[in-house]
């Protein structure tokens, strides 16, 4: 019922969508539709991890906005207008002008484009690569699947411009050795790219730290009272796990603006692909608009049943697959990348980390068993349950 609840809009959603596209269109339509939706949602699992990571901090009031306001952004901003805009400065067009193409010349529109293709590549790619960087030199991140190589690049992310250049250097060598006559386009849009990642993300982090320092100074303020009280009352003071701090006002807003962002860098790849479909750009609106609005479903789906805690591996292999979209989007600049390459990349990831997350949990309940069976040892939680600290990854 739960899951039900979550995925209920998802679902009048696409009745709505494909049969709406059988009417005013044709059955064809309604085919294609489907289609398109189900190609977004297995092009995007690693999205809805990402999106997971970041929108369990915030408060569930923005959680909400996610799934409304953050839906409206993704289906008609990043998958019908944004192209929009995104032909009108690649080819120096008023988006009116872009418009009348989309309507009654999408043959033209599509090649336009396609022509726009390299700039999507390197503002998306460099955005992605960033988030995959600033993962592996993340220092606070404890939980680590491939040890030998995440252990030395963790310690390195003590100096905290490493991440920025090597985006700088990988851009670079993108644009230098891999765009072809596409140099200039590459490397201004990438550079728009890097700045977007650091302004956006840098001002989210700065929001964050004010609003958990206020009520880290608040709790502080009411440990003090409470540990004077007990002493007096002898009332026994709390302990446990610190809780996951969500954010709210300015910090939860860059949040939210920081996950449209990775939306948009995660569609602006399907869009131009979809042209390979249909050139239709309300029937590929409507598809891959469904396929978003189950992919945000399933994020909400992950933050509410805690499944990133469960399966502590699924946000490496959403990284990695990150990782993986960034150099694939480098390539495609000049060679067109199947997107079944794409989706299999991401799939593969993941499911390496959910069996790798899956195997982890059995070996560490069978020695949970044996623990508890056995006499208390020093490193067990307090109270003696035989249940090892496991550190579970910081977010992004």
């Amino acid at each position: 019922m739960h899951a039900l609840r979550i995925f209920g809009w998802s679902l009048v959603i696409t009745a709505i969508g494909v049969a709406g596209a059988g009417v005013i269109g044709s059955p064809r339509d309604a085919a294609i539709v489907a289609i398109l939706a189900v190609l977004e949602i297995s092009l995007s699992f690693d999205n809805a991890v990402i999106n997971a990571t970041i929108l369990r901090r915030m408060n569930p009031f923005w959680q909400k906005l996610f799934l409304t306001l953050g839906v409206l952004i993704a289906v008609f901003g990043m998958r019908l207008l944004f192209p929009i805009i995104i032909v009108a400065l690649t080819a120096h067009l008023g988006p009116v002008k872009v418009f009348d193409l989309a309507l009654n010349d999408s043959a033209q529109y599509a090649e336009k484009l396609g022509d726009a293709h390299p700039a999507i590549a390197a503002f998306g790619g460099i955005f992605l690569f960033m988030l995959f960087l600033d993962f592996l030199f993340d220092t606070e991140r404890e939980v680590q699947w491939i040890k030998k190589l995440e252990e030395p690049l963790r310690r390195a992310g003590q100096l905290d411009v490493i991440p920025t250049v090597i985006g700088l250097i990988a851009l670079l060598v993108v644009g230098e050795a891999f765009s072809g006559d596409h140099t200039q386009q590459v490397l201004t849009a990438g550079v728009a790219g890097l700045a977007t990642y650091l302004g956006v993300r840098g001002l989210g982090e700065f929001f964050e730290a004010r609003g958990v320092g206020a009520e880290e100074d608040d709790d502080s303020a009411d440990a003090e009272v409470a540990g004077d009280s007990g002493k007096s009352a002898g009332t026994p003071r709390s302990s446990g796990p610190p809780k996951l701090v969500l954010a709210t006002g300015k910090a939860a807003a860059f949040l939210f603006l920081y996950l449209e962002v990775i939306d948009a860098s995660f569609s602006f790849d399907g869009v131009v692909g979809a042209f390979a479909i249909s050139q239709n750009i309300f029937v590929i609106a409507t598809g891959l608009g469904i396929g978003a609005m189950y992919i945000r479903s399933l994020t909400v789906y992950l933050v509410r049943r805690g499944t990133l805690s469960e399966y502590i591996y699924l946000e490496h292999g959403a990284h990695y697959a990150i990782g993986a979209l960034a150099i694939i989007l480098a390539i495609s600049i000049e060679t067109e990348v199947p997107e079944i390459v794409t989706g299999l990349v991401g799939v593969a990831f993941i499911g390496l980390a959910l069996v790798s997350s899956i195997l982890h949990r059995r070996q560490h309940a069978g020695s949970a068993s044996d623990d508890s069976a056995g006499p208390v040892r020093s490193d067990e939680g307090e109270g003696g349950q035989g249940q090892p600290r496991e550190a579970v990854s910081a977010p992004l």
